[in-house]
C-alpha cells in the first residue's frame, strides 16, 4: 500500500510540473539564431489566441563586410491573424546603448504588437556588431545604412536615430530621404554640419524629439531640423538628452501618434 501511494505521489508532482513548464513556455524568449537577410525565420507555435498576441524579440547577424546584429519583433500570434499594418521601423542607438535598449525598453515588443516590422540595429562596434573601418567616413556610413536595408529586406522604413547615431541617420535622410517612409530623430548630432538649403530639399515626414531639459544638443539639433519642410516638434517635459529612456510613456505615444498618420 505504502509502495502505491509513493507512485502516486511522484505521478501527481510530475503532471504538476509539466503543467507549469506549460505555462512559463510561451514566455521564454529565443535569445539568438544566426540569420541572413531573406532567409525564412523560425515560426514558434503560437499558443495565444488572436486577442491575446504576445511578442517575444529575435536575434541575428546579417553576413557580410561589415556584419551587423540586429533584434527584431516577432508577433506570436494566432496562425492566419493578419497584422493591421506591415509599417517597417528601424531603430538605431546612441552611443552609450545598442539595440538592446530598444528591447529592455519595451518599444520592440510595442511597436510589434501594433502591426510593425520592428529592427533595432547594433552599430558597427557596438553590441554584438564589430567595429569596421568601411564607417570611418560620411560616405561609408551612408553606404552602411543603404546596404542594411537592402539586405533586411526594408523597404521605405520609417528610421529612428538618437543622438551619436545621426552621424549615420542624417546625411542618410539628406541624400534618400525618398528611401524613407518617416524620419524620427531624437536630439542627433551633426545638424549644424549642414546648411539650410539641404534640409529644405527633403520631402520626408519628420518627428523630432527632444528633451525640455537638453538645452545643448537638444536645441541645436532642433534648431536645424526645423529647416525640413514636412517637420513636427516634439519636446518632451522635464526630460534630459536621452528623453525616451526618463519619459518612455510620452515617446511612445508621440511615436505611435506620428507611425498613424503617415500615408
Amino acid at each position: 500500500m505504502a509502495l502505491i501511494r509513493n507512485r502516486l505521489g511522484l505521478l501527481v508532482l510530475g503532471v504538476l510540473v509539466t503543467f507549469v513548464l506549460y505555462l512559463l513556455l510561451p514566455a521564454i524568449q529565443h535569445e539568438r539564431f544566426p540569420a541572413r537577410a531573406g532567409s525564412p525565420k523560425p515560426q514558434p507555435r503560437a499558443e495565444k489566441s488572436q486577442r491575446e498576441a504576445n511578442a517575444t524579440i529575435l536575434t541575428g547577424t546579417v553576413a557580410g563586410s561589415p556584419a551587423v546584429s540586429y533584434r527584431e519583433g516577432f508577433l506570436l500570434q494566432r496562425a492566419g491573424t493578419p497584422s493591421p499594418n506591415r509599417l517597417e521601423v528601424v531603430l538605431l542607438h546612441g552611443q552609450a546603448f545598442t539595440s538592446k535598449t530598444w528591447e529592455e525598453l519595451g518599444t520592440l515588443a510595442l511597436l510589434t504588437e501594433e502591426g510593425y516590422r520592428a529592427v533595432a540595429l547594433d552599430l558597427p562596434g557596438y553590441g554584438q556588431s564589430p567595429p569596421s573601418d568601411a564607417v570611418s567616413t560620411e560616405q561609408g556610413r551612408v553606404a552602411f545604412l543603404q546596404w542594411v536595408l537592402k539586405e533586411l529586406g526594408l523597404r521605405r522604413p520609417v528610421l529612428i536615430s538618437p543622438s551619436m547615431s545621426g552621424r549615420y541617420a542624417v546625411p542618410f535622410v539628406l541624400r534618400h530621404g525618398a528611401q524613407l517612409r518617416g524620419f524620427v530623430p531624437i536630439a542627433p548630432v551633426g545638424t549644424q554640419e549642414y546648411p539650410a538649403q539641404q534640409y529644405q530639399q527633403v520631402q520626408t515626414p519628420t518627428l523630432i524629439i527632444s528633451g525640455e531639459r537638453d538645452t545643448s544638443l537638444g536645441a541645436q539639433s532642433l534648431q536645424s531640423l526645423r529647416q525640413l519642410p514636412k517637420h513636427r516638434a516634439v519636446v518632451l517635459p522635464d526630460a534630459g538628452h536621452a528623453c525616451y529612456l526618463e519619459k518612455p510613456r510620452e515617446f511612445h505615444e508621440a511615436l505611435l501618434t506620428f507611425l498613424g498618420e503617415l500615408p
